[in-house]
Order: structure tokens, then sequence, then C-alpha cells
């Protein structure tokens, strides 16, 4: 079996990553962030949708389908 030597970083105290000077990677967290807001869009115009369909808001819609679910 070979040696391998691993650096690890640097044992940091509770939340002492959020307040350090360390930079960030940037071009993942945009991504990430592009991708969360394009699916709560979607999210919402799924409620939307649902709403003009059942012509009930989000809270009827779940208690639809809660009743569905329990009638099977």
């Amino acid at each position: 079996m070979s040696s391998q030597n691993f650096q690890y970083e640097p044992v940091e105290a509770f939340g002492e990553g959020l307040t350090t000077k360390r930079p960030w990677n940037q071009g993942s967290l945009g991504f990430v962030e592009l991708l969360n807001g394009r699916v709560a869009m979607l999210g919402f115009m799924a409620a939307i949708v649902g709403e003009l369909i059942s012509g009930h808001g989000p809270a009827g819609q779940v208690a639809d389908v809660i009743r569905w679910y329990l009638s099977l």
C-alpha cells in the first residue's frame, strides 16, 4: 500500500468560516443561486396554475390532497 500525504485545512471554531477573509468560490455560488431562483419561480407558477385549476389557494390544495389520500 502506498503512503499518501493528506493535507487538511486547519480546524476552525464554530462559525469562524463565515467571518474570516477567506475567499468564497463565487462561480459556484452564482450558479447555485441562479438555479435556486429558477426552481422557486417554477414552484410559484405551479401554485398559481393549481389555484386557477382548483379554485383553492395553497392551503386548500394541500387539504384537498390530504382528503384525497385519506379516501383511498
